[in-house]
């Protein structure tokens, strides 16, 4: 088992202090350093994962920021994001670690999902709201991830009525949930367990819209076999 190394924080807020090419050219070998711990925790979460789940790779998303179509011209991010996919097409939704001093957390779900698989979800919503609002209130789902986040329309989706009663639901344009973690979680020795049994918890809603997404309004297939 494996933990986030413990400079990665300190050196994160150096890096916001003196965020340019020259102090990171100096520094570049321990953060390569850190990195690479980081890598074997998110291979050492995948496989925790693959016991109970369908992951089929994990990402570590590069420290250099692109500032093409940015005002913010700093050149490296000052945080680690991993993203783990699930295996599709039948399993859909994926699960993200940001890593950041005082700011750390955990997503899961459908960030800006396609419109294609947006009216699905909608559709699904406006027949039956019920077993995804059961899922939602679970004890134990509810106690770790709390309420549904994501961005979302004012009023309603054009070809839905904002009178629906799914409405609050229907009106979503991501289906998200997150949890924060202090650094002394992250940098704890049980934070792999902590955050596999926390994925664990939401993996309802996930095979959830993966049902949905794989069928259609009468439940049909939309796989080939």
């Amino acid at each position: 088992m494996s933990s986030i190394p413990k400079e990665l924080f300190p050196f994160f807020i150096k890096l916001e202090k003196n965020n340019n090419r020259d102090w990171f050219q100096e520094n570049k070998l321990h953060f390569k350093e850190i990195e690479s711990r980081v890598k074997v925790f998110g291979e050492n979460l995948k496989q925790a994962l693959e016991l109970t789940e369908q992951v089929d790779r994990f990402k570590l998303f590069r420290v250099y920021r692109d500032v093409r179509f940015s005002k913010n011209k700093t050149p490296y991010k000052t945080h680690f994001g991993i993203s783990f996919h699930r295996d599709k097409p039948l399993y859909r939704g994926g699960y993200y670690i940001h890593l950041k001093p005082n700011e750390s957390f955990v997503a899961v779900g459908f960030w800006n999902p396609n419109k294609e698989d947006l009216l699905r979800i909608r559709k699904e919503l406006e027949l039956n709201s019920s077993e995804f609002r059961e899922l939602m209130a679970q004890a134990d789902f509810k106690n770790t991830w709390g309420k549904l986040e994501g961005e979302e329309v004012k009023t309603a989706p054009k070809g839905f009525s904002k009178e629906d009663p799914n409405i609050d639901l229907i009106r979503k344009k991501m289906f998200l949930f997150s949890k924060k973690y202090n650094d002394k979680e992250v940098l704890s020795k049980d934070f792999l367990n902590q955050v596999t049994k926390d994925f664990i918890a939401v993996r309802p809603f996930l095979d959830y819209m993966s049902s949905v997404l794989t069928t259609d309004l009468n439940g049909v297939s939309l796989l080939k076999n």
